[in-house]
């Protein structure tokens, strides 16, 4: 049994946190079969304290800062970067969207190992929280249909789950930080309010206007659960990079709420609502008035931390049933991913083909499929296929393209266009992955 130590950085619109993990990889198959490895135990080794993301200004983050609390947590953690052999970096939220958020994270990288990456959008955050916080493992265990709410400083990740797998995710700009007070004035609001609330940057907040606001964005949250009948709201706070319309469950399908992110901490329990400098506290309280603590709901096993301990526990894959490697230099990072052949003349660096193959493919259609991808794919070949057929079609094209050709070939990985894959060197037979559903990108809403 081979293990691996991860790390996972999320620097949040609010907070910014750190975690170490031990992922123990094991083979499920008998002694007889094919290996089927996977991570088997996630062991959390160390959780860093929650700091307030630094910023230098409402548009920029603080790298300077950032890299020192990274630097100090390794030290806490007692780990050195050469340590690291998988997890990642998010930037989520509206802290994503920060002018500088590439630029820091590509700083940070040489900090964070060899294989920790940059990473961050709606659909891994809503993943990765869905997972850490505890949902996917409770819809696996009830048979339960989960609709997990990751409610955070900038953005509220949604996650449906059923029967243990995640089969659709949304994103809403519904959170905390929205609107940030000291001393009882106003002192930021984001863009995302613009035409929905009418607060200005040094006014005086009342506690009364503030709960307006939070129940009006608790709404917009039931409207996504499928609680209240939609209207123009939930559209304006819909995130543009969310891919799927909310509500994401089917009408009338009963569903269990969980909810996770800095401010489901405020949900049961009453807190000063000045005491973060910013609208949670009211948020979370709106949500346990609102529909969507009228029914069955659940709060995370891990709520502030659920994306961190997502990041660093659940952000990994592994290949290595049936795998073809030759002459590849790792890590390999950030390779985008296609889904045909045509696709490749879009992209002027390597990308890996998704191919869905077959549990039985037959030899002709094995050297025909070889020979066409010969023909049309120059070297480095990097090929990511969800059966067991990685090994064959790599010595397949080994022989047509020469023992000096770089070529990949991966089995047991799901992928999809627009995907963005990260890929170790070998844990014995096995390759870790990580699969990012959106790199970093300028964006706005």
């Amino acid at each position: 049994m081979a293990e691996l130590l991860s790390v996972g950085l999320d620097v949040g619109t609010t907070s910014t946190q750190m975690v170490v993990s031990k992922l123990e990889v094991s083979n499920r198959a008998s002694a007889f079969a094919v290996p089927e490895l996977a991570i088997g135990r996630r062991e959390i080794l160390y959780q860093s304290p929650v700091y307030f993301t630094p910023l230098l200004e409402e548009k920029r983050m603080d790298a300077r800062a950032l890299r020192k609390i990274l630097e100090e947590e390794y030290r806490s953690a007692g780990i050195r970067r050469e340590d690291v052999d998988t997890g990642a970096i998010i930037v989520t939220g509206e802290t994503s969207r920060k002018e500088n958020a590439a630029a820091v994270m590509e700083a940070m990288a040489d900090l964070a190992g060899d294989f920790v990456v940059a990473a961050a959008g709606p659909d891994l955050e809503s993943v990765l929280a869905a997972k850490g916080a505890g949902a996917v493992d409770y819809s696996e265990k009830t048979g339960k249909t989960v609709l997990h709410m990751d409610i955070g400083g900038g953005t509220s990740n949604l996650a449906l789950i059923r029967r243990g797998e995640i089969v659709a995710t949304g994103c809403l700009n519904v959170g905390g930080r929205l609107v940030k007070i000291k001393d009882g004035c106003i002192t930021y609001v984001s863009p995302v309010l613009q035409g929905i609330w009418n607060g200005r940057v040094g006014e005086r907040l009342s506690r009364e206007d503030g709960e307006k606001l939070a129940s009006l964005l608790a709404s917009a949250l039931e409207m996504a659960a499928g609680l209240r009948e939609p209207d123009s709201l939930l559209e304006r706070l819909t995130t543009r990079e969310a891919r799927s319309a909310l509500p994401l469950h089917e009408p009338g399908e009963e569903i269990t709420l969980s909810f996770s992110g800095g401010v489901a901490d405020c949900i049961n329990r009453e807190r000063n609502w000045q005491e973060y400098g910013d609208i949670g506290p009211l948020l979370g309280q709106a949500i346990r008035k609102s529909r969507l603590c009228g029914g069955d709901y659940v709060l995370g096993s891990q709520t502030i931390r659920a994306t961190v301990i997502g990041a660093g526990c659940h952000s990994t894959q592994l290949s290595g049933s049936t795998v073809f490697c030759q002459n590849v230099t790792f890590p390999l990072k950030n390779i985008p991913v296609i889904t045909q052949l045509h696709q490749r003349e879009q992209y002027e660096t390597p990308c890996f083909l998704a191919l869905p193959g077959s549990q039985a493919v037959g030899y002709v259609a094995l050297q025909a499929l070889a020979a066409e991808l010969a023909e049309k794919i120059q070297p480095p070949v990097y090929l990511c296929l969800e059966r067991d057929l990685a090994q064959a079609l790599g010595q397949a094209l080994a022989l047509r393209l020469g023992r000096n050709a770089e070529i990949l070939c991966l089995d047991g990985v799901k992928v999809s266009r627009g995907c963005y894959l990260d890929v170790a060197a070998p844990v014995g037979p096995a390759f870790p992955v990580v699969v990012k559903t959106l790199v970093l990108q300028k964006s706005c809403t």
